[in-house]
C-alpha cells in the first residue's frame, strides 16, 4: 500500500507506505550498491536511482477514498531516489577528495533541476542519513532525494517564517542574522563564501548550519567558488564530528530549499542553507527525540550551544 492520508487534528499529510517496510539491511559481505552488484552492472563514478523501496511513487494512479466526511486520502506522486556519492565502499565524506565532493555538489543541482520541472511536484528535500543511529541501512557512502507533492509542515512553517520576515523587514531573515553579533559569535569556521554557525537556537547539541554568504535562494544559484566553498564546508565540518570522539560520527544532513510550483516566488526571502542533526550528546549517549520532542515539536537541548561552539573551535581535525 502506497498513499496519503490527511491528519485534520494537525493540518499535515501522512505517508503511509507498506513498501518502505521490506527494505533490508545490508549483508556483512556483499553490498547492493559497489559496482557490478545488484544496483549496478558495470562502475559508475557518482550515480544516481530510483528507491526499490520508495515512499512516494509516480506510478500510482488512484487511491482509496474513505466514506467519511473528515477523512480524505491522496496521491503518493512523488519521487524517492539514492545518489551515490562515490563507488568506493570504504570511501566517505571526511576522506573523499574535495573534487569529488563538488561533483556531489553539481549532481544535487541537477536532480533538482530535473524534479522541478514536473509541476505535481510542491517540495524537493535532499539529505544524508549517516549511521545505524539514524537508520541508515548501507554504510556506502550515499545520500538521498525525496519529492514531494505537497510542501511537508515543517518545511510550510520555514519558508512561511522566511516570506513573513521578508514583507516585514524588506530583507532576508537569514542575511539579517549572518550580521547580528550574537548570532555569528557560534561561528566555528568559514571560508570566502560560507559560514558554518552552531545556531543560537538548536535543537541538538552538536548541531551545524553552513550558510552561504551571499543571498543564494536555492541550491541551483550557487556559483562555481560557492559550489566548491560548499564542498569545503562539508567536508570540514563531517571531520570536525569524527575528531570529537576519534570515531565515526553519526548525523543527519539536510538540505534547505524553498517550495516548487507554488505560484510564489521565493527569490528574495527564501536563504538556501544545510543543517546537520548529530544523534549524539556524549561519546556513548544519544539525544533521543522522545515525548516532549515528538509530541510538541518543542526540543529539549542538553548543551549550551555557545560552549559547543567554542569546543568545536577547538577540535584538531584528524584524518
Amino acid at each position: 500500500m502506497q498513499e496519503l492520508r490527511f491528519n485534520p487534528l494537525v493540518g499535515e499529510w501522512v505517508i503511509v507506505s507498506s513498501a518502505t517496510n521490506e527494505r533490508p539491511t545490508q549483508p556483512v559481505d556483499n553490498c547492493p550498491v559497489c559496482p557490478n552488484s545488484l544496483e549496478f552492472h558495470g562502475g559508475y563514478d557518482l550515480a544516481t536511482f530510483d528507491n526499490r523501496f520508495p515512499a512516494l511513487s509516480p506510478l500510482i494512479e488512484d487511491v482509496f477514498q474513505p466514506d467519511s466526511r473528515l477523512l480524505r486520502n491522496g496521491l503518493p506522486a512523488g519521487k524517492c531516489e539514492v545518489i551515490m556519492y562515490t563507488s568506493s565502499h570504504g570511501l566517505s565524506v571526511p576522506n573523499m577528495e574535495l573534487a569529488q565532493l563538488e561533483k556531489l555538489v553539481e549532481m544535487w543541482c541537477e536532480r533538482y533541476l530535473e524534479i522541478s520541472s514536473f509541476q505535481h511536484i510542491k517540495s524537493i528535500f535532499i539529505f544524508e542519513n549517516r549511521g545505524k543511529e539514524v537508520g541508515a541501512s548501507i554504510q556506502h557512502a550515499h545520500g538521498q532525494l525525496y519529492s514531494f507533492p505537497f510542501i511537508p509542515r515543517r518545511l510550510e512553517l520555514k519558508a512561511n517564517s522566511f516570506t513573513d520576515y521578508y514583507l516585514a523587514n524588506r530583507s532576508c531573515l537569514v542575511c539579517d542574522l549572518l550580521k547580528d553579533e550574537s548570532y555569528g559569535r557560534n561561528t566555528i569556521f568559514e571560508t570566502a563564501g560560507f559560514m558554518a554557525v552552531v545556531p543560537y537556537f538548536s535543537r541538538f547539541p552538536y548541531e551545524v548550519h553552513l550558510y552561504p554568504k551571499r543571498h543564494v535562494a536555492s541550491v541551483i544559484d550557487l556559483i562555481a567558488s560557492e559550489k566548491r566553498d560548499l564542498a569545503y564546508s562539508i567536508r570540514h565540518t563531517v571531520r570536525l564530528y569524527d575528531s570529537i570522539y576519534n570515531q565515526e560520527f553519526p548525523y543527519m544532513m539536510t538540505l534547505y530549499n524553498p517550495p516548487v510550483n507554488t505560484g510564489r516566488t521565493y527569490d528574495d526571502s527564501y536563504h538556501f542553507h544545510i543543517e546537520f542533526y548529530p544523534p549524539k550528546r556524549a561519546k556513548d549517549k544519544l539525544k533521543w527525540m522522545a515525548s516532549v520532542e515528538t509530541g510538541t515539536w518543542a526540543f529539549v537541548n542538553p548543551a549550551e550551544p555557545e560552549e559547543i561552539a567554542d569546543f568545536l573551535r577547538k577540535v584538531e581535525v584528524k584524518i
